[in-house]
């Protein structure tokens, strides 16, 4: 069996280009050093590295092996890490993305709920309706709606059951009266949104069997999805959000769902993240809590 010692001592050796470098690093004598690349090299049965009395080189075998000894020291050692963290909590940085709307307005009191269960928790919050690139950007795991179309990203549920609906303050019915048919929004002034210059303006929705998909028009458009919501619960006109976005208005008559026979197209709610090692036990503890959360705002959504 390969002995840990003897990998981590290839590995320092191969990046320092000195067996007795590696061997000062590790703080070993040259001689246990020295054995136990011998060691190593006898239980794979290849040569690694090529030695005479002034050089030391890698041998072809010895650098494709190289990638895969540090790929496991890495491994091990996040083992480790995720070890101390479930025995002492969750600490560090965790940084999130999320959409404006639900960041400002439901997102931000659920941290502080979070936050207080888990002090030693550092949190950096990044409000964008624009997608993040998280290749590039500081970002840990963002919150989307929509499953993400880059196939490498890891994508974990939130709220998989989620739906747009369409509502109006009760201030704008007053003036307006409410659609009776899909078909009656063309009368309507519908609050857009737009997103990488696109506005957002063919609404679908389905009974039963039956799907419409219609194109709506209104004087008010906006890049930021808070803002149409603002301006809705202002009664400026009707808009088409999330329910997640929504539901508090809802709860306390800001505004009124319209139309509840017909279903919003789906919109999931997604904890997304570049590689599987980001998903930390906080990312994990993070994604059940906005779980349970989700689910209580869904429990009054018009659908159910």
């Amino acid at each position: 069996m390969l002995r840990f010692d003897d990998l981590q001592l290839f590995v320092r050796t191969a990046e320092s280009g000195s067996l007795s470098a590696a061997a000062r690093l590790l703080d070993v004598s040259p001689a246990v050093a020295s054995a136990a690349l011998k060691r190593l090299e006898q239980q794979l049965q290849v040569r690694l590295l090529a030695r005479s009395t002034r050089s030391l080189r890698l041998t072809p075998e010895g650098e494709l092996y190289l990638v895969h000894a540090r790929l496991a020291l890495q491994s091990l050692e996040e083992g480790r890490q995720q070890l101390i963290g479930s025995q002492q909590g969750i600490c560090g940085v965790l940084q999130l993305s999320a959409p404006s709307d639900l960041g400002r307005n439901t997102l931000l009191p659920w941290l502080d709920a979070f936050q207080a269960e888990h002090p030693q928790l550092q949190l950096r919050l990044l409000l964008a309706d624009r997608v993040a690139d998280l290749f590039r950007e500081p970002v840990d795991i963002a919150l989307r709606y929509g499953a993400p179309e880059d196939s490498s990203l890891v994508a974990l549920p939130v709220a998989p059951d989620n739906r747009r609906v369409l509502c109006a303050a009760p201030a704008y019915l007053a003036r307006h009266g409410a659609p009776r048919t899909v078909e009656e929004l063309g009368g309507h002034n519908c609050l857009l949104y737009m997103l990488h210059g696109r506005v957002h303006d063919r609404w679908r929705f389905q009974s039963g069997k039956r799907e419409t998909l219609l194109t709506v028009a209104g004087n008010r458009v906006s890049d930021d999805a808070d803002v149409t919501r603002r301006w809705a619960v202002a009664g400026q006109g009707v808009v088409y959000k999330s329910f997640l976005d929504v539901a508090d208005d809802v709860r306390e008559g800001r505004l009124q769902v319209l139309l509840p026979d017909w279903q919003g197209e789906p919109t999931p709610l997604y904890l997304v993240c570049a590689h599987r090692a980001q998903l930390s036990k906080a990312v994990h503890l993070l994604r059940e809590f906005l779980q349970r959360r989700c689910q209580r705002l869904l429990e009054a959504a018009p659908w159910r």
